[in-house]
């Protein structure tokens, strides 16, 4: 166990190394810092936690850098994230106002992440568990084809194209009618609802009607997304230089849907933020990275996880602060929608 002083000194290593992007010597350590103490006292502390396993020496000659598990100690030790700033906050709230659906959520998302942490943002498409048809349309587009739409309470939209001959008195009323069926109403229980309402029409509009009926059957029916977005990816060249061997095994992995998934499902079950580190990672293309990862959604209706991904070497009380105050605000916004 590591006291209060070894702490503080590997507190300062990795804020200096994160500012500067340079190995930490003793000396500067004093001459930043207001430790209290001398550089020889440093260099021992130093040599303490570069024992531990905490920091390391790049080369001979040089200061130390923190590792994977002295990077793990220091956000295991941060305590309270600081708040954001009402000015960021604000901004924050300027750039989603204007978002329409649920696409549009998510690519305002994953922009905001990017810009705001300057990293690599991952975003998944929200898994609602408790949503309700809000609107049911029918029309025409040209000739006999007539374009289906289905609005959910979450901002999700479906729409299908169908080839109908109806006129247009018959349309307007086959609209309302399954409007009167469907909306308030679960997918489930509008489908439901859709099994006994072709009884409702006379004979000579019944197989128009039965055409429709099987479309909306098939809208209803379709499996929540589990698409993940990703943006910023531009921001990896920035740091090409702190992979191991060169970025593309990390652009591999954040290529693959499957794996950005697994990751962020890892970050669902926490109450708050998760921080995964280097070799935490289980992907081996994201061992040089880190990712940080919050579940975001609306009480238990939506359930889904954004973050980021960047090198180890990141400013995570600042980044970790970012995540969370996304995460909350797009809940919200879902909330309200």
């Amino acid at each position: 166990m590591l006291d209060d002083r070894k702490l503080t000194v590997l507190r300062a290593i990795v804020s200096d190394y994160v500012a500067s992007q340079e190995p930490v010597g003793s000396k500067a350590l004093v001459d930043r810092y207001q430790l209290g103490v001398s550089p020889a006292t440093v260099r021992n502390d130093m040599a303490v936690l570069e024992d531990e396993g905490y920091i390391t020496q790049p080369h001979t000659s040089a200061g130390r850098i923190p590792t994977d598990k002295g990077y793990r100690l220091f956000v295991d030790r941060l305590g309270e994230l600081k708040p954001l700033s009402a000015a960021e906050r604000r901004a924050i709230e300027a750039f989603m106002s204007g978002a329409v659906d649920m696409d549009d959520i998510v690519a305002r998302t994953v922009r905001l992440l990017a810009r705001l942490t300057h990293q690599v943002a991952i975003v998944q498409y929200p898994i609602v568990t408790a949503t309700t048809v809000r609107h049911v349309d029918l029309i025409r587009l040209a000739g006999n084809v007539v374009m289906i739409i289905v609005i959910n309470s979450n901002g999700r939209v479906d729409q299908h194209a169908l080839d109908l001959s109806v006129d247009d008195e018959a349309l307007a009323a086959m609209r309302t009618r399954l409007a009167a069926v469907m909306v308030t109403r679960s997918p489930q229980e509008a489908a439901d609802a859709l099994s006994g309402v072709l009884e409702q029409f006379d004979a000579e509009q019944r197989p128009a009607a039965a055409a429709v009926v099987e479309v909306l059957l098939q809208m209803l029916g379709s499996p929540p997304s589990t698409r993940v977005v990703v943006g910023g990816v531009p921001n990896l060249a920035r740091f090409a230089r702190e992979f191991e061997t060169t970025v593309e095994p990390v652009l591999e992995a954040l290529e693959e849907q499957v794996v950005l998934l697994k990751l962020l499902g890892e970050a669902a079950a926490s109450d708050d933020v998760t921080v995964r580190i280097g070799q935490e990672n289980k992907f081996e293309g994201l061992q040089s990275t880190s990712m940080v990862a919050s579940a975001y959604g609306s009480h238990s209706d939506v359930w889904a996880t954004l973050g980021i991904v960047g090198p180890t070497r990141m400013d995570y009380p600042s980044t970790m602060a970012s995540v969370r105050a996304v995460a909350r605000y797009v809940g919200r916004f879902l909330a309200q929608g």
